[in-house]
């Protein structure tokens, strides 16, 4: 008599493993890439902490409004965005920004002024067909400028 043959398995359930284990390590890699990405990626580019780490850092008002409150220790620092259009004055409290003063030059108007407390705060400024936002936050207790953003409307004429 002879012994029977062990059964052999399925071409199918090998690629099915396959994928399964294929799929596992994408997601695995992904994933490696997303915290490293988030928890060192802004302090390589000198950027300071993410709004997540801002938040933990300072208080919500009990107010209902949103504003951060920031830690009481914390040392105020003052600093002033310069351009064309003018100043724009920020205080920073460790990561918690508040917006001073928009002083715009003459020919140019402040559009808009966030004064905060927040992670950031910003200005806009205009003249003519043109404008300039700045948007500040506090990184590592300075001010700094996040983005400025220069826009200018198309000329409208009449045919």
């Amino acid at each position: 008599m002879s012994t029977p043959e062990p059964p052999r398995p399925r071409p199918r359930l090998r690629v099915l493993g396959y994928v399964a284990a294929w799929l596992l390590a994408a997601t695995a890699a992904v994933s490696v890439g997303v915290i490293a990405v988030s928890s060192v990626g802004a302090s390589l580019r000198d950027r300071g902490p993410t709004v997540n780490e801002a938040i933990a850092q300072a208080q919500r008002t009990d107010a209902g409004d949103g504003r951060l409150v920031p830690p009481v220790d914390a040392e105020r620092v003052r600093g002033e965005i310069t351009d064309e259009f003018g100043a724009f004055v920020v205080e920073c409290q460790g990561v918690v920004a508040t917006g001073v003063s928009a002083d715009p030059v003459d020919g140019w108007r402040t559009v808009s002024f966030e004064s905060g407390p927040d992670d950031d705060v910003d200005a806009v400024f205009s003249k003519g067909g043109r404008s300039i936002e700045v948007e500040v936050f506090c990184n590592r207790g300075e001010p700094t400028v996040s983005d400025l953003e220069r826009n200018e409307l198309p000329d409208l004429e009449d045919d």
